[in-house]
């Protein structure tokens, strides 16, 4: 399973639930002799799921996977059988997926003709040779037949099925006990699917099998009874990942020590939401000195090229869940600054150390300190609480590490809410969120939110009442089915945009996150639409896969109807004075880009909404003294742009050259090393004589 679809593609987290009596029962001496069985386990060991596979006398394998967490994940069930040469033979999996659409997908192989069929997508091929099948909605279980699969290739690459070139890599080794036996385990980076390695341990010997597959700071998938060792092995994989990160740090970012003289480029003034003609800009050891003409009495370490290019603050994601991997994709698009809106505190922490160390391509992280309330539909990032008491603690813990805000989840009790937002602000802290159970985002604005999270968290304000569970999947339904017909002009709405923009509550939508809500089956995810030549050819076929159940054209034109008014309620919202963050909640880089079109489709000039994602961005994450514009004492985080995104916004995608602070990084080499088409050349930086 590719990381980043798991954490969402990519920063979405599956969801909890608790398992069913009857699998919870059962012991691994009652079934098959053949029968390894997995614990999902997030939150330091709490059970979210399972995956068992079994191994029948013929060789025919059979896997039940499923995954719960935040009241949403997949379930699926997997059969299979394998040619000599370790790849599919036979394969079918069936299911639903995080979101509920449905998942249906075959593949066969007879002699040198392959074929597979999967609601996105079908084909047909003919091989010479090995080929491995990559299936769209497969489960865990398939690290273990890639790695058998690989280790019968004496070149250590393996043909990918519909494309694509599979390779592994050993990075460490451990050794594992439990009741008094010990075996040997090793950790391996999976490369060739995505945008980053896949990393997994798996058993030594004759026949390797998958033993764990741990996503640092979130999910321990490993073999039950094994469970001891997880928290040490996923230690020891973050520093094997860790060395790789560092290198690749190493060959990308360049050092802008000294003085960089800046010639020729037009300043966006973020402040000001205008494009300025072309000037020059000093910048020395990681700060902006001087925005004008440069006389010839400067002296530069190197001059770069500015061409009459558009230069501008970094931009900020205000709605991202940071990984060790996601660097890469948001420095390529000129994101500097990442609001980091629920993570694993200890993992978060490191990250933010390794980011100012210069050791990982990172954005700089504002963090929003994660509180949910304890349920069985508990997202397990941040602290979970049960009571005021606890809920005050948690937030004593983010005011002492620095944290601006906090972020409320979906099963916070609602009877602390009130109190526990007092005692943040009473910290100095700004309040934001998604709107509890059982509570409307018209509550959350009157118990003092300054930000509501999430498009369909605002939609649900009109759709549920006081005993509707939007812990479930109804969170998304719902609005896509009932937004269609709300009258936007009616009185209910328009006294909540009111109160919104007399609050000055903050609304952070994530549009291009919900596209998912209305994408069907086979469409491309408008995210990548228009952009999808310069994605590797496995992320495309990804992207086309639908993440709801949309049964029909009468359905599909309902959610659609629905999603058009979603942007439309963000662009009335705007009008009306109410703040706007740029934030994603999806794969990184990318989806910004998109967010800003629709913000420009839902009535913002291209230049209102570049500063949505600078200035605006940078006062709301209270940093605004520190970057968000171009002006002399600010860091030296910018951005030169190859076009003209205040008349274009599709020419944000056109980073020539990203200043974090006294480092540079060329977009074209970023996203060589990710698999991504560059979308321009880059800035031509000479050194001065």
């Amino acid at each position: 399973m590719n990381a980043a679809r798991l954490k969402s593609t990519a920063g979405r987290a599956f969801a909890r639930a608790l398992l069913p009596s009857l699998l919870l029962g059962l012991s691994t001496t009652a079934l098959a002799a053949q029968t390894t069985r997995y614990l999902a386990l997030v939150d330091g060991g709490k059970q979210a799921g399972h995956q068992i596979v079994n191994v029948a006398d013929d060789g025919t394998t059979t896997v039940d996977y499923i995954f719960k967490d935040n009241g949403r994940g997949p379930e699926l069930k997997e059969t299979y059988t394998l040619g000599k040469d370790g790849t599919y033979q036979t394969y079918t999996v069936q299911g639903t997926s995080t979101f509920g659409a449905k998942v249906d997908e075959s593949f066969k192989r007879e002699g040198a003709q392959a074929s597979w069929k999967s609601l996105a997508d079908s084909g047909q091929i003919k091989l010479d040779g090995a080929g491995l099948y990559s299936p769209l909605g497969g489960t865990p279980a398939g690290v273990s037949v890639m790695i058998n699969a690989l280790n019968q290739r004496s070149d250590g690459k393996l043909p990918l099925l519909p494309v694509g070139t599979l390779s592994m890599s050993k990075l460490a080794q451990a050794q594992v006990n439990r009741d008094g036996k010990t075996q040997t385990v090793e950790l391996v980076a999976l490369s060739g699917q995505g945008f980053s390695p896949s990393f997994a341990w798996v058993t030594t010997g004759a026949n390797p099998r998958l033993f764990a597959f741990i996503f640092p700071g979130y999910l321990q998938l490993i073999e039950e009874g094994w469970q001891g060792n997880a928290a040490a092995l996923e230690a020891q994989q973050k520093t094997a990942e860790g060395k790789l990160l560092v290198d690749l740090r190493k060959q990308l970012g360049h050092s802008f020590a000294g003085t960089t003289l800046l010639r020729d480029v037009r300043v966006f003034d973020s402040e000001h939401a205008k494009l300025g003609a072309a000037t020059d800009v000093v910048i020395a050891d990681g700060k902006i000195v001087s925005v004008g003409k440069a006389g010839k009495d400067v002296k530069a370490a190197r001059v770069v090229d500015g061409g009459g290019k558009v230069l501008m603050p970094g931009l900020f994601d205000m709605h991202g869940h940071v990984s060790r991997w996601d660097g890469g994709l948001n420095i390529a698009a000129g994101v500097t600054t990442v609001r980091d809106m629920g993570n694993d505190n200890a993992t978060l922490q490191q990250m933010i150390a390794e980011g100012e160390d210069g050791t990982l391509i990172l954005p700089r992280v504002v963090p929003a300190g994660f509180i949910e309330g304890e349920s069985k539909y508990s997202a397990r990032n941040g602290f979970v609480i049960k009571n005021l008491d606890e809920a005050r603690k948690a937030v004593d813990w983010y005011s002492d590490h620095g944290y601006p805000q906090i972020k409320i989840y979906n099963s916070f009790p609602k009877d602390v809410l009130r109190d526990t937002v007092a005692y943040a602000h009473g910290k100095g802290m700004r309040v934001s969120g998604h709107v509890p159970a059982f509570l409307r985002a018209q509550d959350v604005a009157d118990q003092g939110f300054d930000e509501i999270q999430h498009i369909n968290q605002l939609m649900l304000n009109f759709f549920v009442d006081d005993k509707t569970d939007t812990r479930t999947l109804q969170r998304f339904y719902l609005v896509a089915d009932k937004t269609a017909d709300l009258d936007f002009d009616s009185k209910p709405v328009q006294d909540f945009i009111a109160t919104l923009a007399k609050k000055q509550i903050a609304i952070d939508p994530t549009l291009a996150t919900f596209e998912f809500l209305h994408q069907r089956n086979g469409e491309l995810s408008p995210i990548v639409a228009g952009i999808e030549g310069h994605l590797p050819p496995d992320v495309q076929r990804l992207r086309r896969s639908a993440e709801m159940d949309i049964p029909d054209d009468a359905t599909a034109a309902r959610y659609n109807k629905s999603y058009d008014k979603m942007v439309e309620f963000v662009g009335r919202a705007y009008k009306a004075g109410v703040p706007l963050l740029a934030g994603t909640d999806e794969v990184p880089g990318f989806t910004l880009q998109h967010e800003l079109a629709l913000y420009v489709r839902a009535g913002l000039t291209p230049s209102q909404a570049l500063q949505v994602a600078t200035w605006n961005a940078a006062k709301v994450a209270r940093v605004i003294d520190d970057r968000g514009s171009v002006t002399p004492g600010k860091r030296s985080d910018l951005i030169l742009i190859d076009g003209d995104p205040t008349t274009d916004i599709g020419d944000i995608r056109k980073v020539s050259l990203v200043l974090r602070g006294d480092t540079a990084f060329y977009p074209n080499e970023l996203y060589q090393a990710l698999g991504v088409k560059a979308f321009a050349a880059p800035a031509k930086v000479t050194a001065a004589k």
